[in-house]
Formats: structure tokens, C-alpha cells, sequence
């Protein structure tokens, strides 16, 4: 059994989440102690050394991610408790933490869970802890930005602006990077779209996803392709191509 903290400003989600954890997961989770700010967590975490923090984001003075900031220490696992509209959201799937939506679903607070138990037995230091606080501080910098890439084996964590195309193969896509190696991850290529929406990607065709900063030339050779500096091509579908030009301002 793990110890966890409940962190939330709204006192009604703190005990709708406590009863729940007690009623369905009493034989994973002991809440150890809850706490309605930053700083009241903060200390709890001190003195008890939790394994595992619930954490709302948006809370009054400071947000659950100035806690993070201020432990510091990596060495838990913490399951996001939010609104889906909240800031921060994208930074953490960007990180491949887990996050549950108020209200609590059962299921996905189970799945979560079970991740987060295997994560804390196989006592790994959360790097996805430390890629959500450089993310934030280095937020104008898309340059400075990483993506966590998961395969069966590892989570490997990836400059995007070393990607230079993702390729559909099955229900797998393979990550091309520009020192030539090629990540195989276990991530449907539509979610690495929505992920990488704001970095300059471009899905030209359903099984290809293209960082245009790696685009040459739009080729016309028995249907339409977009030539990449690695001098691979790949092809644009026909219902893509306007699209495509106007992404690339080609006229």
C-alpha cells in the first residue's frame, strides 16, 4: 500500500476524492493527510514523505505547480485532479503525466493509479516531474521544449525541434529525429498531431506527420511529396494538398 496527499483548495473535492479512494482502492492507497494550499502541502510533504500526491492545478495564491517547484525532490509520483480547461494542460500531457477530470471517473482514476503504483516499485526518479517545470520555465522557448515519447520499455524525452517527421505504421508511430535515429513509440500518431498542433507540424497524409522546419521541396513525381533535408520523401494525400501549400505558403 502507498501513502498519498490529497492537495485542493475546495474542501468538497478533497473529501468527494478521499471517500472515493477509501470505498474502491483501500487495499493501494492510504491518504496520509490532505492539505487546501501550497504551502500547507508543502509541510505535510515534509513530514510524512508521501509516494504519491493528488494535486489540483489553479489554487488561490499559488498553483499546484509551484508545489512541484518547491519540493524540488522528484522522488513520487503525482496524479493531476483538474478541469479539463485549466492552465497547464497541454504542458502535461506534453510530460506524460497522468491526469483525471473533476468529476472523478472510477475508471480513470483506477488506470491511473496502477501507473502510478508500478512507476513508485520500480523507484524510477520522475524525470516527467522535472520536463513539466522545465517546460514552464522555459515556456516562450519552443526551441527549449521537450516531448515525452513512450515506448514498451522506456519514456525517452525529445527536443521537438529535433523531430523531423513522425510515420503511422499499424497502431505504433515511428519518430524520426535528425540525428537519424528512430524512436518507435507506442503512441497513436493523432495524438502526437494534437501534441505537436502549435510546433509546426504538418499532417500531410494520414500516415505522416512532418515538422515543415525540416521541408525542402514539394515534389510532383506520380502524385504530390514533400522532399525533407534528410532527402526522404513523403507523400501529401490528394485531399491534403491545398492544405499543405497554404501551411507552407508555397503558391
Amino acid at each position: 500500500m502507498i501513502k498519498a496527499l490529497l492537495v485542493d483548495d475546495e474542501l468538497n473535492g478533497i473529501k468527494n476524492l478521499e471517500n472515493i479512494l477509501n470505498r474502491y482502492f483501500s487495499d493501494k492507497v492510504l491518504v496520509s493527510d490532505v492539505a487546501n494550499a501550497v504551502d500547507e502541502a508543502f509541510l505535510k510533504y515534509e513530514k510524512n514523505h508521501p509516494e504519491l500526491i493528488f494535486l489540483d492545478i489553479e489554487m488561490p495564491e499559488k498553483n499546484g505547480f509551484e508545489l512541484l517547484k518547491q519540493l524540488g525532490n522528484k522522488d513520487f509520483e503525482v496524479i493531476f485532479v483538474t478541469a479539463f480547461s485549466e492552465y497547464g494542460i497541454d504542458a502535461i500531457k506534453f510530460s506524460a503525466l497522468d491526469y483525471i477530470l473533476k468529476p472523478v471517473d472510477i475508471n480513470d482514476l483506477r488506470l491511473a493509479i496502477d501507473k502510478a503504483i508500478s512507476k513508485i516499485k520500480n523507484k524510477k526518479y520522475n524525470q516527467s516531474i522535472e520536463n513539466l517545470l522545465e517546460y514552464f520555465k522555459n515556456e516562450n522557448d519552443k526551441t527549449k521544449h521537450k516531448i515525452a515519447i513512450s515506448s514498451a520499455k522506456e519514456t525517452r524525452f525529445v527536443l521537438v525541434s529535433e523531430i523531423i517527421r513522425c510515420e503511422s505504421k499499424n497502431s505504433y508511430t515511428f519518430i524520426y529525429l535528425k540525428n537519424g535515429e528512430e524512436i518507435l513509440s507506442s503512441t497513436a500518431i493523432h495524438e502526437y498531431e494534437i501534441l505537436l498542433e502549435n510546433y509546426d507540424f504538418i499532417r500531410c497524409h494520414q500516415s505522416h506527420l512532418v515538422n515543415k522546419n525540416f521541408v525542402k521541396s514539394m515534389i510532383k513525381n506520380q502524385g504530390d511529396f514533400l522532399g525533407l533535408e534528410n532527402d526522404f520523401e513523403v507523400p501529401i494525400s490528394r485531399q491534403k494538398k491545398d492544405w499543405v501549400k497554404k501551411k507552407l505558403t508555397i503558391n
